[in-house]
């Protein structure tokens, strides 16, 4: 799949980029404003952009299919989905139907919609897609200022993991390092909200609900939905998500 980068400005190239192959990257698209956040400043630095998704037994498709529809929108080379059902283990609000999603707001300690080692898995996946395609840079959407309190969103996971990422592939030791890139990490919801308008993101065909309906319409009250709607407030962007309640 290849496409053009629609909305907004083109990425910046050189003017020797039409003899130039793209570097390939690896991207792990979730489907929601972040991830799809990353993917347009990946291809903004003109990266030819690999997306990686995970069905990974979350509560429901929807964000899938959004990351479908951002690969395509952001011009992005490919796009894999793959299916590794943690829901199989369970300890997430978010793959075990059984344990409900908060709504009262964002509190202190880690959620119940932490998924136990879910970010370790997803860029391991990303790191041995990225040796089959000769790629040396990964990018992730964690984010450690507006967020949910998960371990593996923080700056400490994302060095550690890039450290043994140097150790335990071939490439690196062939020397091939890679680099892992988490750009929003020290951003807030609403930076990061306003470098996507810049790039021209449509945050309309994004889902980020943590219990998301079939269409993709989003509750309004978990806390996904609480920061993503603080988000635009705060960076003075309408708010494009459709919700289940209609507003």
């Amino acid at each position: 799949m290849k496409t053009k980068f629609q909305g907004g400005s083109q990425p910046a190239t050189p003017a020797s980029s039409a003899a130039t192959v793209a570097k390939p990257a690896v991207v792990l698209l979730s489907g929601g404003l972040d991830s799809a956040t990353v993917l347009a400043l990946a291809r903004e630095q003109g990266f030819a952009c690999h997306c990686l998704s995970l069905d990974y037994g979350q509560r429901h498709g929807a964000e899938l299919q959004a990351a479908a529809r951002v690969a395509e929108a952001l011009g992005a080379t490919a796009h894999r989905v793959l299916k590794l059902d943690l829901g199989q283990l369970g300890g997430s609000a978010l793959t075990d139907s059984s344990i409900a999603v908060p709504i009262a707001g964002v509190q202190p300690g880690i959620p119940v919609t932490y998924v136990p080692a879910r970010n370790t898995i997803m860029l391991s996946l990303a790191l041995a897609w990225a040796e089959v395609l000769g790629a040396q840079n990964i990018f992730v959407g964690v984010n450690a200022v507006d967020y949910s309190g998960y371990p593996d969103c923080r700056p400490e996971f994302i060095h550690a993991f890039e450290r043994l990422a140097n150790l335990a592939t071939k490439a690196a030791v062939e020397g091939r390092p890679l680099k892992l890139h988490a750009p929003l990490i020290a951003m807030s919801k609403a930076q990061i909200i306003a470098s996507g308008a810049r790039l021209g993101v449509d945050y309309a065909i994004t889902v980020s609900c943590y219990q998301a309906d079939a269409q993709g319409r989003a509750c309004g009250v978990c806390d996904s939905c609480r920061l993503r709607s603080e988000g635009f407030a705060a960076a003075g962007v309408a708010d494009p998500t459709r919700y289940a309640d209609g507003n």
